[in-house]
């Protein structure tokens, strides 16, 4: 039987799991029977739903401490964070059970008097779920959550390189729901099955820009409905009135843990002239204050980013930009894919740390002139997905909110940073289709039907 492998990035020696892989013959049956568990889920009251949601975060609350050292060994994140990645997801099941029992739709006036006219909303059938390695639980979490309470089928197609932590997620949603409502999709080549396949009506993607475009090209040509988040080139401005301390403190975590392995980590730190100095200096000192240590230790900050091709792609990023390596900038002398985290001085926004997103411990810093052209210099990127601004002028604050171009703007706090219950999703080339969690989830998990039932 085939497997898929996942290894530890701080010993890649190390196995942390073994899956066995989906083969394709077999995904035809297994979507039919995705299918037809789904038309009884979609019957089952939502109260029952909603306490099948309680209950699964009531194991994940109870499976804690295996889950976050799970993820920690598996993809190399910071005790600490991967711990608080098991607390949001248990948090996210408890909120869409909740979630699930509230009005599936508005009552209208009728042209008839004697009529009645309303909207119902009814789950999507099949949908098809494509997930990444470097939230393996939260972000998988926070698309279940919504198509189970909104009463779909699901087929979870997880990152090869996170398919332990998928796995033992699959096990908790699965002793909870039906049998053949949720498909755990193994292997490299599922993804392409879930996004061609007419039985699966609407797919999320979280990935890669490239990847994302041919999920919803595919998607979209079939008929199908697609949801896509792929990634940002994350600013963050700070202005002359900023409190540079506090500013340079959220940035450097944002920046640099978990070795910046997240779509909303800050890329770039755009700083006002009259203040550029001084932030270089707090930046430089703080970076270089950092812990890198093996993830399981709770000292550790930063960790190893996800492989050696990783590192080697973000040392080939730092190597062809045309700016001053400020700190860090090399591999240290350790076992596993770690790279130094590094602060990079570059001369404008055409530069290739300012303009490619890479997925590693590696920011720019550029100066502005003034704050409209610290805000171009934000918007200088075909990305869209988060932004932070410093300042304590409200009236700044507003002003420049409203000019950003990205679909979570965050001031005086970092790019990082998402509550459960919060619409997320960028602009430009970050996002596709609806918005993700919150009350916004169910735009992409239902279909709106309009009835009018006459005298």
């Amino acid at each position: 039987m085939n497997t898929v492998r996942s290894t530890n990035p701080h010993d890649p020696e190390e196995t942390v799991a073994e899956v066995p892989a989906t083969p394709a013959d077999q995904m035809p049956a297994l979507l039919n029977l995705a299918a037809h568990a789904g038309r009884e889920w979609a019957h089952t009251a939502a109260l029952d739903r909603a306490t099948a949601l309680t209950r699964i975060a009531d194991d994940i609350d109870d499976d804690r401490d295996r889950l976050a050292h799970l993820v920690s060994r598996e993809v190399g994140k910071p005790i600490t964070e991967a711990r608080g990645e098991v607390t949001r997801a248990e948090r996210t099941f408890r909120y869409f059970a909740q979630i699930a029992l509230l009005p599936e739709g508005d009552v209208l006036p009728g042209g008839d008097a004697r009529a009645l006219a309303f909207t119902r909303s009814r789950p999507r059938g099949v949908v098809g779920l494509i997930t990444p390695w470097n939230f393996p639980l939260v972000i998988p979490s926070w698309k279940l959550a919504p198509a189970l309470a909104y009463g779909n089928a699901v087929v979870f197609k997880p990152s090869t390189q996170a398919v332990g932590t998928a796995e033992a997620l699959a096990e908790i949603v699965n002793r909870h729901v039906l049998p053949g409502l949720l498909t755990l999709a193994v292997g490299p080549a599922t993804g392409a099955l879930v996004a061609q396949s007419p039985v699966i009506s609407a797919v999320s993607f979280t990935g890669s820009t490239e990847v994302g475009r041919q999920v919803v090209a595919t998607v979209s040509t079939r008929g199908g409905v697609a949801q896509a988040e792929m990634g940002g080139q994350n600013p963050t401005v700070i202005l002359a009135d900023a409190d540079v301390e506090g500013a340079v403190t959220g940035i450097v975590g944002s920046a640099f843990a978990f070795a910046g392995q997240k779509c909303t980590a800050t890329s770039r730190i755009i700083v006002h002239e009259d203040v550029y100095e001084r932030t270089r200096d707090a930046l430089v000192d703080a970076v270089r204050t950092l812990v890198l240590l093996d993830p399981a230790d709770p000292k550790c900050q930063v960790g190893p980013v996800i492989d050696a091709n990783s590192r080697d792609s973000a040392l080939a990023a730092i190597g062809a930009s045309g700016g001053r390596i400020l700190t860090g900038g090399g591999k240290p002398d350790a076992p596993g894919s770690y790279l130094e985290p590094t602060l990079v001085e570059v001369p404008g926004s055409e530069d290739v740390l300012a303009t490619d997103e890479v997925f590693a411990p590696v920011t720019a810093l550029l100066r502005a002139r003034s704050a409209t052209h610290a805000v171009e210099l934000a918007n200088a990127t075909p990305f869209g997905l988060s932004a932070s601004l410093y300042t304590r002028d409200l009236a700044a604050a507003l002003a420049h909110t409203r000019d950003l171009e990205a679909g979570m703007i965050r001031v005086n706090a970092p790019t990082t940073g998402l509550d459960h219950w919060a619409p997320f999703g960028g602009s430009k080339q970050s996002s596709f289709g609806p918005r993700e969690q919150g009350l916004a989830a169910r735009e992409f998990y239902t279909d709106s039907t309009t009835i009018v039932v006459g005298p």
